[in-house]
């Protein structure tokens, strides 16, 4: 069978499927497990997938967003996980900005009981942060539907106004040449000034999220480290030799 065969028939079970395994190609091609993977590679290279452990994934979208109910039933226990060790990486005294999206939101369950200030841009943050009885901050801005996040002009100058320790952020893609990306650009210049703004950067994403590549560039790797979930997949050499990645477990 020809290369360009192959790769038909892997493209089309993937956009039927989403996930696909060595296997299951090798039985339909007739090809080798090394030559699948050579096949996987070559996509990969050319941005038609991403591997994942014992096979591919389809990339998602670069200006596809979920709700925030939706991305809040993704991967529960790794953005548990996640957030959890977030949580524990805040000090006494620490000036936080704390992203909108599903992962930070969850960090607020962990937050000690020490004298803290927090800066969000997520509406959905606030109630959580008050009944913690921690002194919070909101940015003006815009109210994007699907995130709930406040984006736009009034969201960067409203943190323009202020200095953080460390900054908590979301992200839709992570990968080794393109950086974090996320699909609104208002918003991805809202964690761009965030991370600018830090001492301190801390990007959390679930494993889902490697190799993923967004319509806004945020910021390169170095940027930021990453706080993820445990996989074979992540980190890579591509990856930790740009930034630090640290891998929980739930």
């Amino acid at each position: 069978m020809l290369t360009e065969e192959r790769h038909r028939i892997i493209l089309d079970l993937l956009k039927a499927k989403g996930t696909i395994k060595i296997q299951e190609i090798t039985e339909l091609t007739e090809a080798s497990e090394s030559t699948i993977r050579r096949d996987l590679t070559q996509l990969e290279e050319e941005k038609f997938l991403k591997r994942v452990h014992g096979g591919a994934s389809i990339l998602q979208g670069k200006l596809k967003e979920l709700t925030v109910s939706e991305k809040t039933s993704k991967n529960l226990h790794g953005k548990t996980a996640i957030a959890r060790y977030a949580a524990s990486l805040i000090e006494e005294g620490d000036c936080i900005f704390l992203d909108a999206g599903t992962t930070t939101l969850g960090m607020i369950d962990f937050l000690p009981e020490i004298d803290i200030v927090v800066v969000t841009n997520g509406l959905t943050h606030v109630d959580a942060l008050l009944q913690k009885g921690i002194q919070t901050y909101i940015t003006g801005g815009s109210v994007k539907p699907t995130t709930k996040a406040m984006i736009g002009s009034g969201a960067v100058e409203a943190i323009q106004k202020y200095r953080f320790d460390k900054a908590f952020l979301g992200t839709n893609g992570v990968h080794p040449q393109y950086g974090y990306t996320t699909p609104d650009p208002e918003e991805a210049q809202v964690k761009r000034t965030a991370i600018e703004l830090s001492r301190e950067a801390i990007v959390l994403a679930d494993d889902s999220k490697f190799g993923e590549i967004a319509f806004s560039k945020i910021a390169d790797l170095e940027k930021a480290v990453v706080i993820t979930n445990g996989s074979e997949d992540v980190p890579d050499s591509a990856y930790v030799k740009q930034t630090t990645v640290k891998v929980v477990t739930a």
